[in-house]
């Protein structure tokens, strides 16, 4: 499988077929298992991310997880965390790089009047994409997305799905989701996953109207899922 550069990779797959296992093992999160086994390898520019340090690993591909989990800090403080991390202390540069991250999330706007809040006090969707702004700060390469939207609203959804579309101009995007109709909607290219293995990739439009194996035709048509 390749991804490529400035595309949105949408994987789709009943449960339990490896769809997030495979997310986690592309910036080595699955190394915290001790019984997590790997063979093969998986590159990024041509080199294999076991040779890579895993923290740099990790500033370079970013992970948004499914339910929100801010930290018990203020918006600002939220997005400000990775990057003082990376040893950036100028005030100015810090507030740029926030608002940056921000506006990217599709946040600045409905947060820029109460920084100095509690990211608890944001709803479920503003927190959720309080927290790719805060992935967004630390500036990465890839951004993976772990069915970013299971508990958002419609509305909420939508914001996100707008935002992962624009954020492609800059980024690596890999999304996981149980929402065929969310992979169809933003989806450059769309992986099938069932029981372990990679059944079908292809553009996302051939896979929705003319996919090559019948249990992806199944599996979207709703026959099992």
């Amino acid at each position: 499988m390749e991804i490529w550069s400035h595309e949105i990779l949408s994987v789709i797959g009943p449960s339990n077929s490896g769809k997030t296992t495979f997310l986690r093992t592309l910036n080595r999160l699955s190394d915290l298992h001790t019984a997590f086994r790997m063979s093969g390898a998986v590159e990024m520019d041509k080199r294999d991310i076991r040779e890579m340090d895993v923290e740099i690993l990790r500033r370079k591909i970013g992970m948004v997880f499914a339910l929100p989990l801010p930290l018990p800090l203020s918006i600002f403080e939220n997005v400000a965390y990775g990057i003082r991390m990376q040893g950036v202390r100028n005030k100015h540069e810090l507030e740029q790089r926030i608002e940056e991250a921000l506006r990217q999330g599709y946040l600045w706007d409905e947060v820029k009047d109460r920084l100095d809040e509690s990211a608890f006090k944001l709803s479920g969707g503003q927190q959720q994409r309080l927290c790719i702004a805060r992935t967004l700060a630390v500036q990465p390469e890839v951004i993976l997305f772990d069915e970013p939207c299971s508990g958002l609203d419609p509305v909420s959804t939508a914001k996100v799905e707008d935002a992962m579309v624009e954020l492609k101009k800059k980024y690596t995007i890999v999304l996981v989701t149980n929402n065929v109709k969310q992979a169809a909607r933003v989806g450059d290219k769309t992986a099938f996953f069932l029981s372990g293995e990679l059944v079908e990739l292809d553009k996302t439009d051939r896979i929705f109207t003319a996919p090559q194996d019948r249990r992806t035709d199944d599996y979207i048509s709703g026959k099992f899922g």
